[in-house]
């Protein structure tokens, strides 16, 4: 069916509330009404269209969060393009497989990256490189500054691709999740209506919009429903604080409410106006769910979902909210567990992404013959359809809200000198939940601890690099010769202080 580009959907929302704040940043210096957010879309959308993308063509976007950033995002729905974000973290090397992989027709980066993106672009035949930076200045910004407003947005089908999200996989190698313009309406739309969100509410947006909390659960919602965001750069306890006051709603992972709890100035009457705290991208501590009730009144509404699916289920808004449970399928999603429980989770619905990006062998391995998803989390669901996640499938650590996967971690520690194998686990931290730590053997002289973490962090995303790292005689293994990823984890469960 055409006429189901998102955009369409965003654009009579900006139409109707074309006077009214769509996004303020959180030191009030810079602000777009919603008219204003349409124009910016339309200009980008013309200036990439000048750079010679058209409906289907991928766009790499590497970039630090800014409201800029956000009409490059809107440009390329409003183009019929397939945004493709990536985590600012990523070196070059690793943007290289991912740009390899997806043969984008424009890559958008940092202006301090431009000559390693062009050298990047140019041995994959990449048509252009274009920058914004932090402050949304760049040559991306001054084409789309001598644009006309106008744009005709591109009819799509709802099965067309409106996004291209990379998942790592227990391989190594990074798997782009096709993510459909209806897969985000319907979820939005779903979550709208769970979460009660109106053009009264101002969200508070700390989180980096290269990852589907920010960029689709937040920014979608609240696009859809003409609700004000109050637009933060990065997370900053203090300064979320302070801007409570004047709102209504906020999104955030764990780690930003143990850091909130860390601020004195937390408190019952900071949160007045505060309607919903909702959780998500890792697992939520009872015991930090319980400290936040105790000191501002509200119980943190947490909700499950995952890159290939966006948001699977959620906390009532009504009734009660358990900690350690994500609640109940959204609506028309099923969810299941085949066989005994725990097991692990599959999903079925209009949020299910399309497949995996030229992997058909893969993308049927992880369906099912009757056309579920299988998650590879593992869960519970009770007899009254409350789901809680007791563990991954596949060792996946999740540290402060991001997928780190150990096969690609040990990938890159096994090729450091005088370095055996190595076992990659995540263990309790009080931070970031999980936080990552490596095991290895050693076949030669080891460099120091330190070192090893230095030349990882040249290779990896800081996210990914291990937090400690430790030395011994050999690694536990079962029968089978397999290393006993659980054994480890309880060895080292508490050297985070957890």
């Amino acid at each position: 069916m055409s006429g189901r580009n998102l955009y369409l959907a965003f654009e009579r929302a900006f139409t109707a509330n074309a006077n009214r704040t769509a996004i303020v940043s959180a030191d009030g210096a810079a602000s777009l009404s919603f008219g204003a957010l349409a124009d910016g879309a339309a200009r980008y959308a013309n200036a990439l269209a000048a750079l010679g993308v058209e409906p289907g063509d991928r766009v790499t976007v590497q970039i630090e969060k800014s409201i800029s950033g956000v009409l490059v995002y809107l440009a390329a729905l409003k183009l019929g393009a397939v945004y493709q974000p990536l985590n600012t973290a990523y070196t070059t090397a690793e943007v290289d497989y991912f740009v390899s992989d997806a043969q984008p027709k424009v890559i958008i980066c940092d202006p301090a990256r431009q000559t390693e993106m062009r050298a990047l672009a140019d041995r994959h035949k990449v048509f252009a490189v274009v920058n914004l930076d932090s402050t949304g200045e760049g040559t991306l910004a001054a084409m789309a500054a001598s644009m006309d407003n106008r744009h005709d947005t591109a009819d799509r089908a709802g099965d067309d691709l409106a996004g291209l999200l990379y998942t790592s996989g227990t391989t190594g190698r990074s798997k782009g999740a096709m993510i459909t313009h209806n897969n985000l309406a319907a979820n939005a739309e779903a979550l709208i209506s769970l979460w009660r969100i109106t053009p009264k509410d101002r969200l508070l947006h700390a989180l980096p919009i290269f990852h589907v909390h920010g960029l689709y659960v937040a920014l979608n919602t609240a696009f859809l429903a003409a609700s004000e965001i109050v637009w933060f750069a990065k997370f900053d306890a203090a300064a979320m604080i302070a801007a409570m006051p004047r709102a209504t709603l906020m999104m955030g992972v764990p780690t930003f409410y143990t850091r909130l709890l860390g601020e004195p100035g937390l408190t019952q009457d900071t949160c007045r106006n505060m309607r919903l705290f909702i959780s998500g991208s890792a697992p939520l501590l009872a015991e930090t769910f319980a400290a936040f009730a105790a000191r501002t009144g509200h119980a943190i509404l947490e909700r499950y979902g995952m890159t290939e699916t966006g948001m699977i289920t959620s906390n009532p808004y009504d009734g009660a909210r358990v900690p350690g449970s994500v609640g109940f399928a959204l609506p028309d999603v099923s969810v299941r567990i085949r066989g005994s429980q725990p097991g692990v989770i599959e999903v079925k619905g209009p949020n299910v992404f399309k497949g995996y990006w030229r992997m058909p062998e893969k993308t049927r391995e992880d369906f099912t013959e009757d056309g579920y998803f299988i998650t590879g989390d593992v869960g519970v669901i009770d007899e009254t359809g409350r789901a809680s996640i007791v563990g991954r499938a596949k060792d996946l650590i999740i540290s402060g809200g991001f997928n780190v996967y150990p096969k690609e971690v040990e990938d890159v520690l096994d090729a450091l000198p005088g370095v055996g194998e190595s076992a990659v686990i995540g263990v309790p931290h009080p931070d970031f939940g999980e936080g990552v730590v490596a095991v290895v053997t050693a076949r030669g002289p080891l460099v120091p601890e330190a070192d090893m973490i230095a030349a990882l962090s040249e290779k990896l995303a800081r996210f990914k690099v291990p937090k400690r790292i430790f030395e011994v005689q050999e690694l536990p293994r079962n029968a089978m010769g397999k290393v006993q990823k659980a054994e480890l984890r309880k060895r080292y469960a508490e050297c985070f202080g957890a």
